[in-house]
């Protein structure tokens, strides 16, 4: 007999079968149906977050080490909250399903003032989206929802939105055999002749180098077996721990120090492997590259996207870089005089920046030493975050340092919460600014009430510091709007239930980050920026622009 349930439960059947852990969302009367499934059978954890755009980038920190991430929103104005982090999700190539409700179908498009709607809500998710898909039929729900899952895992991949109808999410259908899984779509084989020309420049280059970024992170083995031949390898700040830091041949993400530029620019091939190339890590795109330029990405609609290449591979990394290194076997191209290159240049990247931190320099010692070495560093976009952050922690393995790529700040504290889920057996270390927190500082209540086992640094100057260091060196060193009030964060953590300490100087910080780490559950530290020193940061290298 035909099992009978609704669109809503058939939903939730269709995300257990397709190994769904955790939904992150916010309930609305537009979206009951689904979340009333989940509740009911209990097999897939629900996580509220104070706000939709929490949702969506706690979905997407989760997507990044499950391979799909999903989030529930309301209609209207609760789908418009989401657009921020779907952007983000965009940036990151991250697979989530953002599953939205919409209103009846007799009232869609008809302005007839129902509750939550909103103008065109399809085109708005579809501008934020990789894909956005309206569901107007029951029994199409199933089939429509398989294919949103398809669409966000194939690469390159992204967020898909899903509006469904309330009344259709009420409705009741005959629940079909096949829910899943679905596969993504497979990349078609590269031509051998871009293999064997990519191997033959590699062979013949005296001083090669590789640029790896987010495209790559599934390429652990092989990028270290590049860079055992010889080859030094720059990262993005996204394609950080591909290649460990503890590797002689990592010039990590110092691509905007003199000396790595000037490697850069010495190369007689460089070959980018997975990167978009972004203008913050280019000096929008005025950084100097040689002529002999390959790059390798799985998006064809990469190619010259940025820079002029000499010869484009459309294909996946690992597959293009195992069959290049079948060809290198027995090539070794390990030169003594480059190598001491590339350590002097990444020894002076690290001494220029450790010496423009200072105290700071101390704090990132003092968060490494305590964190485990399979902790997760997670930070927002703030000054610690894109200084010592970005390039002076050290990593050894890929998503250890997960940040926001499409720069936006007030996303860190839930990408935390979203990687903390996803990873429950690792420490977890959310790095946010006083300024960027304002944003979403309700999740702390998320944090404290899903008991994650993470702490929240929380770098407090008493405003937008970025700012400051942009205003003080193009306009003139005026200020202004960019104080701002915060509270009391010692106190607001505790007031959430979360175990909160205050520190005011590098040595203090040693001692109580080690005590957090230890502590199992949700905890907060404040650092305060005006006792500990000030940060010397004037925001991404780049043009002039003023």
């Amino acid at each position: 007999m035909t099992e009978r349930v609704n669109v809503g439960e058939a939903i939730a059947r269709v995300l257990e079968q397709h190994q769904v852990e955790s939904i992150y969302g916010v309930i609305s009367i537009h979206n009951l149906p689904i979340a009333d499934a989940v509740g009911r059978r209990e097999k897939i954890r629900f996580v509220a977050a104070r706000g939709e755009a929490g949702s969506v980038t706690m979905a997407d920190a989760h997507a990044r080490f499950k391979g799909l991430g999903v989030a529930l929103t309301s209609t209207g104005a609760g789908a418009g909250n989401a657009i921020g982090a779907l952007i983000e999700s965009m940036n990151a190539a991250s697979p989530v399903l953002h599953l939205t409700g919409q209103v009846e179908r007799e009232y869609l498009d008809r302005d007839a003032s129902f509750i939550h709607e909103t103008k065109d809500q399809l085109t708005f998710l579809k501008a934020s989206s990789k894909a956005a898909f309206r569901i107007t039929s029951p029994d199409q729900a199933v089939g429509i929802i398989r294919e949103a899952i398809r669409v966000a895992t194939t690469v390159p991949m992204g967020p898909v939105s899903v509006e469904i109808p309330i009344d259709v999410q009420a409705a009741e259908i005959d629940l079909p055999q096949n829910l899943g899984p679905v596969h993504a779509l497979q990349l078609p084989p590269v031509a051998a002749s871009e293999i064997n020309l990519l191997s033959e420049e590699i062979k013949k280059a005296q001083r090669p180098i590789f640029w790896i970024g987010g495209g790559a992170l599934h390429c652990v083995d092989e990028i270290r077996a590049i860079a055992d031949l010889g080859i030094p390898v720059v990262s993005s700040t996204h394609g950080r721990g591909i290649l460990a830091d503890e590797h002689p041949r990592t010039l990590g993400a110092f691509h905007n120090s003199a000396a790595v530029e000037q490697l850069l620019a010495d190369a007689d091939l460089m070959v980018v492997v997975g990167s978009r190339l972004r203008s913050n890590e280019t000096k929008t795109y005025s950084l100097k590259f040689p002529d002999n330029l390959i790059q390798i990405d799985a998006n064809p609609v990469a190619q010259q996207r940025n820079y002029k290449v000499r010869q484009f591979i459309a294909g996946d990394a690992k597959v293009v870089l195992q069959s290049t290194l079948m060809q290198l076997q027995g090539i070794n191209k390990i030169d003594p005089t480059y190598d001491a290159a590339i350590t002097a240049a990444r020894q002076a990247a690290i001494e220029a920046l450790s010496t423009q931190l200072d105290q700071y320099s101390l704090i990132c010692q003092h968060l490494r030493a305590a964190l485990p070495q399979d902790g997760i560093l997670v930070r927002d976009i703030t000054m610690s975050g894109s200084t010592w952050g970005s390039r002076l922690f050290p990593v050894q393995q890929p998503n250890q340092n997960i940040h926001s790529l499409a720069g936006a700040i007030g996303l860190g504290l839930a990408m935390a919460i979203g990687t903390s889920i996803a990873n429950p057996d690792k420490k977890v270390v959310g790095l946010v600014g006083d300024g960027g927190l304002a944003l979403g500082i309700g999740e702390i209540a998320t944090m404290v009430q899903e008991g994650t086992n993470l702490v929240l640094m929380i770098m407090n100057d008493g405003g937008y510091g970025v700012m400051r260091g942009i205003q003080n060196n193009y306009f003139g060193g005026r200020q202004y709007f960019n104080e701002l009030h915060a509270p009391d964060f010692k106190m607001l953590g505790e007031a959430m239930g979360a175990k909160s300490w205050r520190v005011s100087s590098a040595d203090e910080f040693k001692i109580v980050i080690q005590e957090a780490v230890a502590w199992q559950g949700p905890s907060v530290i404040e650092l305060d920026m005006n006792a500990i020193g000030p940060l010397k940061f004037a925001g991404p290298p780049q043009k002039k622009l003023y």
